[in-house]
């Protein structure tokens, strides 16, 4: 039957029921461990009982108001992310692609406040992913996210995370209004940027006074086994960041945070949301950041990740014909295959195991940050199944 939706999504052949924990259980009966979790959304895994409360609790109370009216459990999320961050403020959104929108348009503002309404360009990196609005696919500069849409944005370019030189040229322009990075690449290959490239990066915005924006929508809140993957170096903080996905648990709720300096051009009037903020929103947040916050989840997941790399790294010696490499941190992991990866996310489904296709011809690991030992042992185990039926085709087929 023709389906009454637009066609957008290559969907994969598996339609689900219900979840528990790390475990995905589809309409057909067949259960799978999940390790893509709404790609790392699901950060608490499904149907957390904390998160399942705080949605009915409210739920019961009050769904929506606008942001005309103050909203209590904003102040409350607002300050827990302060408190546990670089920022002074916080501007709620609904998605990642908005938190990002958010970060570009503060970053601008930021440099009309200080007259120099000239310095408009952000420079973006070849490999990264910011979200699908149009802001955010210029500032990443995917072909395939950006064909067909018109004329490119102005002042939007990209840079290769390689090349220290240009890097540093486009910094010193004139022009430059922010640098956006992933500390972790996410769609990118799962790629973790050094505490070298960064300080490097941090230096030269102090100097010039560009505005660094970390888009941590994928791998903040506690995926790396801290709570933003950029306080694993010190003095490396951004002025902006974007948070998302697994803010929420599942729930649509995104974060664009800043220092009070680079938000001084965000006043009434210049930005907003209908939606953003909204009660339901809070009250699942804020019992979200309370698990993930706890020193025993982000003990859990530098545990957990160093077991399943580990799990992996001896994988991929047994089978060097099928994958190369892995990388990534804490409990966003790479692996990268020499077979082709969406072939491998098939086989793997087809094993009972759930994973994400990456660039560099990646698939990537994002389970919940409450994935056990054993858990990750069973995902090693239902992922070398894949790995021998991959390799077991490939001999047929020679």
């Amino acid at each position: 039957m023709a389906s009454d939706l637009m066609a957008v999504y290559n969907r994969a052949p598996v339609e689900v029921e219900r979840g528990e924990g790390v475990w995905l259980h589809a309409t057909d009966g067949r259960s799978f461990l999940d390790c893509v979790a709404g790609i790392a959304t699901n950060g608490l895994g499904h149907a957390h009982p904390a998160l399942v409360q705080a949605l009915t609790d409210q739920a019961h109370k009050i769904w929506h108001v606008s942001n005309i009216f103050r909203i209590p459990g904003q102040e409350e999320l607002a300050h827990k992310l302060v408190s546990n961050s670089f920022a002074d403020v916080v501007f709620f959104g609904n998605s990642g692609s908005e938190a990002v929108e958010c970060a570009l348009k503060t970053a601008r503002r930021y440099h009309v406040a200080n007259g120099a309404p000239e310095r408009i360009d952000i420079f973006g990196f070849a490999g990264s992913f910011h979200g699908r609005t149009y802001a955010a696919i210029n500032a990443a500069g995917n072909p395939s996210y950006v064909e067909g849409f018109g004329p490119r944005l102005p002042g939007y370019e990209q840079l290769n995370i390689d090349d220290a030189d240009a890097i540093e040229a486009a910094i010193r322009r004139p022009t430059a209004a922010a640098i956006i990075v992933e500390p972790v690449q996410g769609e990118g290959g799962a790629r973790a940027l050094d505490e070298a490239w960064l300080r490097r990066v941090r230096q030269l915005c102090d100097e010039t006074g560009t505005l660094l924006i970390f888009d941590e929508v994928q791998c903040g809140m506690g995926r790396t086994g801290k709570l933003f993957a950029h306080q694993w170096f010190d003095g490396v903080a951004p002025d902006i960041m974007a948070l998302a996905k697994a803010l929420g648990g599942g729930f649509p709720i995104s974060a664009c945070l800043a220092t009070a300096e680079a938000a001084k051009g965000m006043v009434v009037g210049v930005h907003g949301s209908t939606f953003g903020g909204n009660p339901l929103a809070m009250a699942v947040g804020n019992a979200t950041f309370d698990i993930i916050a706890q020193e025993e989840t982000l003990a859990n997941v530098r545990t957990v990740s160093a077991r399943l790399k580990a799990g992996l790294e001896a994988l991929v010696a047994r089978y060097p014909d099928i994958a190369v490499d892995v990388r990534g941190k804490g409990l966003l992991v790479g692996v990268k295959l020499v077979t082709n990866n969406r072939e491998m996310m098939a086989t793997a489904r087809d094993h009972g195991l759930l994973v994400a296709g990456g660039g560099e011809n990646c698939i990537r690991m994002l389970p919940s940050l409450l994935l056990t030992e054993q858990e990750a042992d069973e995902a090693i185990v239902r992922l070398e199944a894949a790995f021998a039926a991959t390799r077991a085709s490939l001999a047929k087929a020679a």
